[in-house]
């Protein structure tokens, strides 16, 4: 009897991703599976993996699974920054990270905690040039010595690199934060009003479809106007791929504000 896509999705991750006797629930399983999906159909260059206490090797070898199975393309990577585990699309972080270097439509917002309100800041600036050269080196090597079956793990390299702003980048957002970590990890986001968007999409793995957040990111409203047209650029490159592709359906964009007593980055 042949398997369906969900259950050869779903006996993946119960193989390759369980921890001790505990293995991913089926809504989970689905939930990553679409988000995998997206990944492989460009909709969204990467994700993080926190769906449970899996090793990075686990994640790769999940990958390895569905790639035999011809479930994704061979785009698909683990990549591991200082213990994080991110799931990516190679080809389009890397285009991704040369776009930044020739100054693309990503905005960068300073929240560094001696501030009294959020800013945009350089775009540019000397630590994230240099932390988007280096990842970017690394990749290429990566590319050419072509070890497809390990997960690729940074090392020291990533140690003076700013996480947070990274990962925004990483994960395709429109807007990502910086602060200088020399000084302090803490921010100017507490109290502040943040737009918060998010994409959701459906996957039809069953007669009712999976329902799953493709992108949530966060915006000082006091920016709004500064990031418009970044964000609009955003909102019109998703929608274009997602016409491109029919595997997703239900494409939904939301936007709502939030104020915190705290924001954890």
């Amino acid at each position: 009897m042949t398997m369906s896509s969900q259950e050869l999705f779903f006996a993946s991750a119960r193989k390759c991703l369980s921890v001790g006797k505990k293995s991913l629930s089926l809504p989970l399983s689905l939930d990553l599976a679409a988000q995998v999906l997206a990944i492989d159909l460009g909709l969204k260059p990467a994700l993080l993996y926190d769906s449970n206490g899996a090793s990075a090797t686990q994640v790769q070898q999940y990958l390895n699974s569905l790639q035999s199975a011809q479930l994704v393309s061979e785009s698909l990577h683990t990549l591991v920054i200082s213990g994080n585990a991110l799931i990516i699309n190679r080809a389009i972080v890397m285009t991704n990270l040369e776009q930044m270097l020739l100054g693309s439509n990503v905005g960068v917002i300073n929240v560094c905690h001696t501030l009294e309100k959020p800013i945009i800041a350089d775009l540019l600036n000397k630590d994230l040039r240099s932390m988007t050269q280096d990842l970017l080196v690394i990749l290429r090597e990566h590319v050419e010595l072509q070890e497809t079956e390990k997960p690729l793990y940074i090392g020291d390299k990533s140690e003076p690199w700013n996480l947070c702003t990274l990962f925004g980048i990483l994960l395709g957002y429109p807007v990502t934060y910086w602060f200088d970590q020399n000084k302090s990890f803490e921010n100017c986001l507490a109290m502040t009003p943040l737009m918060v968007t998010k994409a959701w999409a459906t996957w039809q793995a069953d007669a009712e479809g999976h329902r799953c957040c493709l992108y949530s990111f966060s915006i000082p409203a006091s920016l709004h106007k500064d990031t418009q047209s970044t964000v609009a650029y955003w909102d019109n490159r998703l929608k274009e791929r997602f016409h491109r592709q029919t595997v997703l359906s239900n494409l939904t964009v939301c936007q709502s504000v939030v104020t915190l007593p705290s924001v954890c980055l």
